[in-house]
């Protein structure tokens, strides 16, 4: 784990993982993304309705992306609040989560974020599971 990550907390309850280790696998059954590698600031493998996560300690040096994946027959809502960049707050957007194979979307939220973000997730239903990541690329 590099110390200029920072922290992660989890709204909600739901427990996070600070990323380390070597590059990027297939997601594992239940998983709706797959680890994100070395370059990762939060993964959210998997979770079940709505929720959200709370990033910290971005670097503001490089590239942020963020991933959401989803699946259950609905949608998914996502909005966002960059703390130290409300200039730069993404438009919320609706994912829609096929019944099957998740569906997923990438957003680059772009270089020079400093601090951290939060991100709110809403289901259409209690029974929408999705996952997202955070990265940040050197």
């Amino acid at each position: 784990m590099k110390h200029t990550r920072g922290f992660t907390i989890a709204a909600l309850g739901a427990a996070l993982a600070l990323t380390a280790g070597a590059g990027q696998a297939a997601a594992a059954e239940g998983e709706l993304l797959p680890y994100p590698g070395p370059d990762g600031v939060i993964w959210i493998p998997e979770i079940t309705g709505s929720s959200g996560f709370v990033s910290g300690g971005l670097n503001s040096g490089l590239d942020t992306f963020t991933t959401f994946a989803c699946e259950g027959g609905g949608t998914i809502e996502v909005s966002f609040h960059l703390e130290n960049h409300p200039d730069r707050d993404p438009a919320p957007f609706t994912l829609n989560c096929p019944a099957g194979d998740p569906a997923s979307l990438t957003l680059p939220l772009g270089p020079g974020l400093t601090g951290g973000f939060a991100a709110t997730v809403t289901t259409s239903s209690p029974a929408i599971r999705w996952g997202a990541t955070v990265i940040q690329p050197e």
